[in-house]
């Protein structure tokens, strides 16, 4: 039998997640039934540009709070990592480009949170993945598309 994905995400993730659902079902679906119920009031529908706009926003409406709903019911809440000898769910991470020397402090989350411009790094991403259960001091080696690359573990938070 199929067998759903399972979305990895923290307690707060879901509770923002809950709160849009009911957003875009009370507040949104009310607003898009009357802009199509003005769009109806300008006549003939076969020539009505207002009210196939409508009619699109509304399909894309429910389409998101389906997705949202998908997301919720099959939501898999992470605890974070207490420990901090061992990369795990939302430990943050600082590390050394050994190629030019850089660093950078990233936060391991469930892929429902993340965001690479807020260095917030999945744990499924390669990246992630290459980070996770290791020590500081360690040194990790990471396939990218752009080759090989390699960073020493400098703390984990």
């Amino acid at each position: 039998m199929f067998k759903e994905a399972k979305y990895k995400m923290s307690e707060e993730r879901l509770g923002q997640l809950k709160d849009e659902l009911h957003y875009l079902q009370t507040v949104r679906v009310k607003e898009v039934a009357q802009q199509i119920k003005e769009a109806r009031s300008f006549g003939d529908l076969t020539e009505n540009s207002e009210f196939d706009e409508a009619k699109t926003e509304q399909g894309k409406l429910y389409s998101k709070i389906a997705e949202i709903e998908n997301l919720i019911e099959n939501a898999k809440i992470v605890v974070v990592s207490e420990q901090t000898d061992r990369v795990g769910m939302g430990s943050k991470v600082t590390i050394r480009d050994l190629k030019d020397g850089s660093e950078q402090t990233y936060e391991i989350v469930g892929s429902q949170e993340a965001d690479p411009a807020l260095a917030r790094v999945s744990d499924d991403s390669p990246f992630g993945r290459g980070l996770m259960d290791r020590k500081a001091g360690e040194t990790i080696s990471i396939d990218a598309p752009v080759g090989l690359l390699e960073f020493d573990i400098l703390k984990i938070e």
